[in-house]
Protein backbone atom coordinates (compact mmCIF):
# COMPACT_ATOMS: atom_id res chain seq x y z
CA UNK A 1 0.00 0.00 0.00
CA UNK A 2 1.03 3.49 -0.98
CA UNK A 3 1.91 5.19 2.41
CA UNK A 4 -0.17 8.51 1.78
CA UNK A 5 -3.10 6.61 0.64
CA UNK A 6 -3.15 4.55 3.68
CA UNK A 7 -3.22 7.87 5.77
CA UNK A 8 -5.87 9.17 3.77
CA UNK A 9 -8.37 6.24 4.30
CA UNK A 10 -7.49 6.36 8.13
CA UNK A 11 -8.38 10.23 8.33
CA UNK A 12 -11.11 10.00 5.58
CA UNK A 13 -12.74 6.90 8.63
CA UNK A 14 -12.07 9.15 11.53
CA UNK A 15 -13.18 12.26 10.06
CA UNK A 16 -16.82 10.25 9.02
CA UNK A 17 -16.98 8.15 11.67
CA UNK A 18 -17.40 5.30 9.02
CA UNK A 19 -15.50 2.11 9.80
CA UNK A 20 -14.77 1.14 6.30
CA UNK A 21 -12.62 3.33 3.34
CA UNK A 22 -11.24 2.11 0.07
CA UNK A 23 -9.99 3.00 -2.91
CA UNK A 24 -10.94 1.31 -5.94
CA UNK A 25 -10.29 0.24 -9.69
CA UNK A 26 -12.82 -0.20 -11.84
CA UNK A 27 -13.13 -1.41 -15.51
CA UNK A 28 -16.16 -2.08 -17.44
CA UNK A 29 -16.21 -5.43 -16.29
CA UNK A 30 -15.03 -5.42 -12.63
CA UNK A 31 -14.09 -3.72 -9.13
CA UNK A 32 -10.98 -4.10 -7.86
CA UNK A 33 -10.20 -2.88 -4.67
CA UNK A 34 -7.06 -1.49 -4.59
CA UNK A 35 -6.44 0.07 -0.88
CA UNK A 36 -8.38 -0.46 2.50
CA UNK A 37 -8.78 0.71 6.01
CA UNK A 38 -11.47 -1.59 7.79
CA UNK A 39 -12.33 -1.66 11.14
CA UNK A 40 -15.64 -2.96 11.01
CA UNK A 41 -15.25 -6.37 9.45
CA UNK A 42 -16.44 -5.56 6.26
CA UNK A 43 -14.94 -8.58 4.60
CA UNK A 44 -13.15 -6.59 1.41
CA UNK A 45 -9.01 -6.66 1.30
CA UNK A 46 -6.88 -5.44 -1.34
CA UNK A 47 -6.71 -7.50 -4.29
CA UNK A 48 -10.53 -8.55 -4.28
CA UNK A 49 -12.89 -7.90 -7.19
CA UNK A 50 -16.54 -7.50 -7.09
CA UNK A 51 -18.92 -7.51 -10.15
CA UNK A 52 -19.91 -4.39 -10.74
CA UNK A 53 -23.63 -4.45 -10.06
CA UNK A 54 -22.43 -5.50 -6.40
CA UNK A 55 -21.72 -2.23 -5.97
CA UNK A 56 -22.50 1.41 -5.28
CA UNK A 57 -19.29 2.39 -7.02
CA UNK A 58 -20.96 1.30 -10.14
CA UNK A 59 -23.73 3.86 -9.80
CA UNK A 60 -20.61 6.72 -9.46
CA UNK A 61 -18.75 5.23 -12.49
CA UNK A 62 -22.23 5.16 -14.59
CA UNK A 63 -23.37 8.90 -13.31
CA UNK A 64 -20.14 10.25 -13.40
CA UNK A 65 -21.07 12.21 -10.41
CA UNK A 66 -20.79 11.12 -6.64
CA UNK A 67 -23.20 9.89 -3.85
CA UNK A 68 -23.52 10.66 -0.31
CA UNK A 69 -25.81 8.67 1.67
CA UNK A 70 -25.88 9.83 5.24
CA UNK A 71 -28.76 6.71 6.38
CA UNK A 72 -29.89 4.39 3.65
CA UNK A 73 -33.45 4.14 5.41
CA UNK A 74 -34.29 7.31 4.65
CA UNK A 75 -32.87 8.10 1.73
CA UNK A 76 -35.99 7.54 -1.33
CA UNK A 77 -33.03 6.94 -4.23
CA UNK A 78 -31.55 4.01 -2.30
CA UNK A 79 -34.07 2.98 0.33
CA UNK A 80 -35.04 -0.56 -2.07
CA UNK A 81 -31.34 -0.83 -3.51
CA UNK A 82 -30.63 -4.46 -3.27
CA UNK A 83 -26.67 -3.31 -2.78
CA UNK A 84 -26.92 -1.69 1.02
CA UNK A 85 -29.48 -4.60 1.50
CA UNK A 86 -26.73 -7.20 0.55
CA UNK A 87 -24.05 -5.57 2.30
CA UNK A 88 -26.37 -4.53 4.88
CA UNK A 89 -24.94 -0.85 5.23
CA UNK A 90 -26.54 2.29 6.12
CA UNK A 91 -24.16 5.04 5.21
CA UNK A 92 -22.06 5.64 2.15
CA UNK A 93 -19.82 8.18 0.68
CA UNK A 94 -18.31 7.22 -2.98
CA UNK A 95 -16.49 9.86 -5.56
CA UNK A 96 -14.98 9.37 -8.90
CA UNK A 97 -11.49 9.43 -9.17
CA UNK A 98 -10.46 10.24 -12.61
CA UNK A 99 -6.59 10.14 -13.85
CA UNK A 100 -4.73 13.30 -15.41
CA UNK A 101 -5.72 13.23 -18.38
CA UNK A 102 -9.22 12.94 -17.34
CA UNK A 103 -10.10 9.57 -17.65
CA UNK A 104 -11.43 7.06 -14.79
CA UNK A 105 -9.91 5.59 -13.02
CA UNK A 106 -12.33 4.38 -9.89
CA UNK A 107 -13.19 5.89 -6.57
CA UNK A 108 -12.84 6.73 -2.99
CA UNK A 109 -15.71 5.28 -0.78
CA UNK A 110 -16.45 4.50 2.76
CA UNK A 111 -19.21 3.00 4.14
CA UNK A 112 -20.50 1.78 7.99
CA UNK A 113 -23.24 -0.43 9.18
CA UNK A 114 -24.84 3.23 11.18
CA UNK A 115 -26.15 5.72 9.75
CA UNK A 116 -23.52 8.88 9.71
CA UNK A 117 -23.87 12.58 9.20
CA UNK A 118 -21.25 12.93 6.40
CA UNK A 119 -23.57 15.82 4.68
CA UNK A 120 -21.69 18.63 6.04
CA UNK A 121 -19.39 21.07 4.01
CA UNK A 122 -16.39 19.98 5.87
CA UNK A 123 -17.02 16.45 4.63
CA UNK A 124 -17.96 16.53 1.24
CA UNK A 125 -15.10 19.54 0.55
CA UNK A 126 -12.94 16.99 1.92
CA UNK A 127 -13.90 13.98 -0.52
Amino acid sequence: MIPIIEQLLDVICRTTGMGFAAVSRMTEEKYITCSTKNTINFGLKPGDELELETTLCNEVRLRKQSVFIENVDENEEFLDHEVPKTYKFKSYISVPIHRKDGSFFGTLCALDMNPANIKTPEIEGMF
